[in-house]
């Protein structure tokens, strides 16, 4: 080979450095689930990644869109596939549609938290998370018995993600089984709450990050906010450089990829030790879920209640059914 072909081979590495499957000329396909607190910001932040100009409308149920990039000039355009579950927590069972054995190799997890709601924050990502964990792990279980070598390969690749430089840290995280971004949307109401409060909320939720292997991200209508969001969704999606800067100041705007944190650096709950020593655990998310509801307790809210019913929803308006069933109905 010349240096040109040498340096040419070398870039293509350089931008698809996850992706050592994807031959030249080939296309790759993505797909990304959004879920989380009913009106948190999924939609406004598909769109934003997109770079779509419309207003967002309210999801209903499970929503499909896909977006399409050139790596380079000249290539042919890989697709994202963006999954959106509406509805908060009541309709998690539907994500059993879009995670399948087919895709799974290929599907990341988006979880958008508002934090202008702390009081629900613990139940909505525990029940969403918990849900999807267990819906993937049995899909691992099934590849186990047709095809060992794929299973073992995304059980490891998130293990591969972690800083070498905290081993300890090592046996007391429990990793996501397929890639996660947690985002903390509404930033711009949550800057308004307490300091003692936001430094709870976003000591809590690096915990909770650097325990799934996931990465974390504060985001809020602001452009330049919205764009950090964009680049570690645009790395899931369509394979684009992972960012490495990171900001943990809590009185700015969280940013930390996967693997960047440590424990170390997160420190202990935030809670006196006398307090902490009264509190029994078996787990450490455990003992973060107890210190955080302390200051948050748990409101008990029901997203199924607001479920409106699609049948009755103008966006899905259909003259021909819509006058069948008043007919029915009658």
């Amino acid at each position: 080979d010349t240096l040109w072909d040498l340096a040419i081979a070398e870039v293509q590495k350089r931008e698809n450095p996850d992706d050592d499957n994807v031959k030249p000329g080939e296309v790759w396909e993505k797909s990304v689930l959004f879920m989380g607190n009913k009106n948190g910001g999924k939609t406004t932040i598909i769109l934003r990644c997109l770079e779509r100009e419309e207003s967002p409308k309210p999801t209903l149920a499970l929503e499909y869109t896909f977006g399409r990039r050139a790596r380079r000039h000249n290539a042919p355009k890989d697709v994202a596939h963006f999954w959106e579950l509406g509805g908060g927590t009541s309709l998690v069972k539907l994500i059993r549609i879009p995670i399948t054995i087919h895709n799974i190799r290929s599907f990341a997890v988006v979880l958008v938290l508002d934090l202008s709601k702390p009081n629900e924050l613990w139940t909505t990502m525990e029940s969403l998370l918990q849900v999807t964990r267990n819906h993937v792990n049995k899909i691992l279980t099934k590849l186990e018995k047709t095809n060992p070598e794929v299973a073992a390969e995304i059980k490891q690749r998130m293990w591969n993600d972690l800083q070498r430089d905290h081993p300890s840290d090592y046996a007391l995280i429990d990793p996501f089984p397929i890639p996660l971004v947690i985002i903390g949307s509404k930033y711009d109401i949550f800057h308004e709450l307490d300091s003692e409060m936001r430094k709870i909320i976003s000591k809590t939720l690096r915990f909770v990050s650097h325990y799934y292997g996931a990465s974390l991200v504060f985001t809020s209508k602001s452009e330049a906010l919205l764009l950090k969001a964009r680049a570690l969704i645009n790395h899931l999606a369509f394979g684009y450089d992972k960012s490495k800067y990171v900001s943990v100041d809590p009185s700015k705007p969280l940013f930390i990829p996967a693997g960047l944190d440590s424990m170390s650096q997160i420190g202990p709950p935030p809670a006196s030790d006398t307090d902490l020593g009264k509190i029994h655990a078996n787990t450490p998310l455990e003992l973060w879920k107890k210190v955080f509801e302390k200051t948050f307790p748990p409101k008990s809210f029901c997203d199924l209640r607001d479920t409106k019913d699609p049948a009755q929803d103008s966006q899905f308006a259909e003259y021909e059914v819509d006058a069948m069933r008043a007919q029915k109905n009658q």
